[in-house]
């Protein structure tokens, strides 16, 4: 799971800011860095557990001409009262956004890294966001606290060594007709993480139908990435 720490944080950490008033981070291995990190599976990654800095990166303007989050938040056709959880949250890049398009709904901030989850709670608090809830997740599991309608997974799913159980896991807190949206380097990219962290769509398929999913639409407009979107394979 992208910038695990040393810890497993098992326990999920919820900060309602209805009530208040490691990361997973979104922008995966800045300019093709080193990992600082290492965890089952032999991969190597970075620690994401100090806010400020990644924010530089993560939330730079610079980034939405690439990443064009207002167009593949129009491209997942979200419901104003979905329930969304955004996994490898980082600095709330999209949690932000999807936490306005969903008024009635809420957003759960995922991420591995307490820092980063309750900076979003912080950064969502200021931008007077009710309706984002942090969680702390861990190496196996979102620890979602309840049921959603979509998952979105933006440079996390390379990060996560048992991909399939993952997903499994996920699975139990799918609503009906749910979705998993994924968004990853291609592997042909000339920017992203390094290329033994970059997967085809057809490798990402197989896993995602090992897990019982399908793939139901697949998108090509952003520059750098694909974005792949899944739904539960018919029983």
């Amino acid at each position: 799971m992208k910038t695990v720490s040393s810890l497993a944080l098992g326990a999920f950490f919820s900060v309602s800011l209805a009530v208040a008033g490691g990361s997973f981070a979104q922008d995966g291995h800045k300019q093709g860095e080193g990992a600082t990190h290492r965890h089952g599976g032999g991969h190597h990654h970075q620690s994401f557990n100090d806010p400020a800095r990644w924010s530089k990166s993560f939330d730079d303007p610079a980034r939405d001409a690439w990443q064009k989050p207002d167009d593949v938040i129009r491209a997942l056709a979200i419901k104003p009262d979905a329930r969304i959880a955004d996994i490898g949250a980082g600095t709330g890049y999209f949690t932000v956004r999807l936490a306005r398009v969903v008024p009635q709904g809420v957003v759960f901030a995922i991420d591995v890294e307490r820092n980063m989850v309750e900076h979003i709670a912080s950064r969502a608090k200021d931008e007077g966001l009710t309706n984002v809830s942090g969680v702390v997740a861990s190496e196996t599991a979102a620890n979602l606290p309840g049921t959603i309608d979509l998952a979105l997974m933006v440079n996390s799913y390379h990060h996560i060594d048992a991909r399939v159980a993952y997903m499994r896991n996920l699975a139990r807190s799918l609503n009906p007709g749910a979705r998993i949206a994924i968004i990853e380097a291609r592997p042909e990219a000339n920017q992203g993480p390094p290329k033994h962290f970059r997967f085809s769509v057809s490798k990402i398929d197989e896993e995602m139908k090992a897990a019982g999913f399908m793939r139901v639409a697949r998108h090509d407009f952003l520059p750098r990435q694909n974005l792949l979107v899944y739904g539960r394979e018919k029983q």
